[in-house]
């Protein structure tokens, strides 16, 4: 059994995006893992072509004969899984070399822990991650949206999903990252890394931009729910700083925000205000 299932599906995926994110997995310095890419009826012959252009004997190459989402595709994936751990992966972005290594680690050393991020950058590395490292912040965090967790750098226990029958769900996609962290807070710990592990692609192709409406609709439908079966979260998360960004110039911060549920604030040079926005309470109709 390998140590670890790395799971990418992939999808009309650019060549340049997809080679990227294969040998990034390939370079990796922790060898111990079975690197399982689903096709999900990708209509573009070039991606398989791509994916069969590497002849490692860890890549295990499935395609399906049609298109089941991306919910579908990630729990296809699951089902294929056999790692003790599973390393989330989507096929435009980019795992630094020691990612893997230091994941198992923190894991193998906190059995209580079923859920580990890291810290990630942008593709021009000039807006990084500053998300919340304990298990109680990341949850007051979900409580208000997913921003927080940056989905395909975590490092996922299985048997913590399978013990709770916890999968990924196609009524919320395409926020179904958001729905399985959110249905996993009551049964494990969540924890980050404080390095940066990942780098996260964002072009016009994202889910995120691409289908930006359905996201927001299906977000609402999540935080129904996290809140309702999580109401001491919920109460604690509503003044809680939950993320913070800062856009550097050759290290130095020029400007970072500050995100909390009452309010945006940013500041230039990390230090002087020059904008505050309060936002309003959305209606939430609990299910």
């Amino acid at each position: 059994m390998p140590k670890i299932s790395v799971l990418m599906p992939v999808y009309n995926t650019r060549e340049e995006y997809l080679r990227e994110a294969i040998e990034s997995i390939l370079a990796q310095t922790f060898t111990d893992f079975e690197f399982l890419i689903y096709n999900d009826g990708s209509t573009d012959p070039r991606v398989e072509e791509v994916v069969k252009s590497y002849s490692d004997p860890r890549i295990v190459y499935t395609a399906g004969e049609r298109n089941l989402g991306i919910s579908g595709a990630r729990n296809r994936l699951l089902d294929m899984a056999r790692g003790e751990y599973l390393a989330v992966m989507d096929h435009d972005d980019f795992s630094y070399p020691s990612r893997l290594e230091k994941e198992v680690e923190f894991l193998d050393a906190h059995p209580e822990v079923g859920v580990l991020n890291t810290q990630f950058r942008t593709e021009d590395c000039t807006e990084s991650s500053h998300i919340a490292m304990d298990d109680i912040s990341i949850k007051k965090a979900l409580m208000m949206h997913c921003g927080n967790m940056c989905h395909p750098s975590c490092m996922l226990r299985r048997s913590v999903l399978e013990k709770h029958n916890i999968r990924y769900e196609e009524m919320f996609s395409p926020s179904e990252d958001h729905a399985l962290f959110c249905r996993l807070i009551p049964h494990t710990k969540f924890a980050a890394l404080p390095e940066v592990l990942f780098r996260y692609r964002s072009w016009s192709g994202n889910t995120s931009h691409r289908q930006a409406k359905k996201m927001e609709a299906a977000t609402q439908g999540v935080l129904s729910f996290a809140r309702r079966d999580n109401p001491e979260l919920w109460a604690m998360a509503q003044t809680h700083i939950v993320r913070t960004w800062r856009y550097r110039f050759c290290e130095l911060v020029i400007l970072s925000k500050e995100q909390t549920w009452r309010e945006k604030k940013w500041k230039l040079f990390g230090i002087i205000p020059i904008c505050r926005v309060k936002e309003s309470l959305p209606h939430i109709d609990y299910l």
